[in-house]
């Protein structure tokens, strides 16, 4: 964004927060006058973020996939076709669009799920345009990810309120 290196940033954990650190990154990066994509794996439901993006100018924010759980153990099909898409996205917005910041949003979980190998993801990580600031989310980060990260954030639950019976709330969980 600003001529340096790009930096590749980790958030990842039990914790709530993942997505939503990374948005707060990319309004920053949004502020300062970069493009911004995020490619959403794995979601397909209308979230808060996505409304907003539609007022920003300089975030783009895509999904690639359902509104529905994916079974960690037996992945529909078409839960690895919509991530491969994603994935093939993500590689032409780099390519043609010149972003400043890419946001792979719960990318950890696809890798971790098999529906997008980890070497893919770490090659691009490792061979990357060298000023791309990227942003990997999601829970059951690869250790692979850890060691090219410059900045590794676990989010770490203490309490949460689902556990007190508190339902899914508009503009909180989406």
């Amino acid at each position: 964004m600003d001529g340096k290196k790009g930096l590749v940033m980790l958030f990842t954990g039990d914790g709530k927060g993942k997505t939503t650190a990374s948005l707060g990154a990319a309004m920053r990066a949004v502020g300062h006058g970069a493009r911004v994509y995020m490619i959403q794996f794995m979601k397909g439901r209308l979230y808060g973020e996505i409304a907003a993006s539609r007022r920003l100018e300089g975030l783009t924010i895509e999904q690639h996939g359902r509104d529905e759980f994916v079974d960690p153990k037996n992945p529909d099909p078409v839960d690895s076709e919509l991530a491969l898409r994603g994935w093939a996205r993500v590689l032409e917005i780099v390519e043609k669009e010149n972003p400043g910041m890419v946001i792979l949003d719960e990318i950890n979980v696809a890798v971790a799920f098999g529906l997008i190998p980890e070497e893919t993801v770490a090659e691009f990580i490792r061979n990357r345009p060298s000023h791309l600031d990227l942003i990997l989310t999601g829970r059951y980060a690869p250790e692979g990810f850890f060691a090219l990260a410059d900045t590794v954030t676990e989010m770490v639950e203490i309490k949460h309120h689902y556990n007190a019976g508190v339902e899914m709330r508009k503009g909180i969980e989406y």
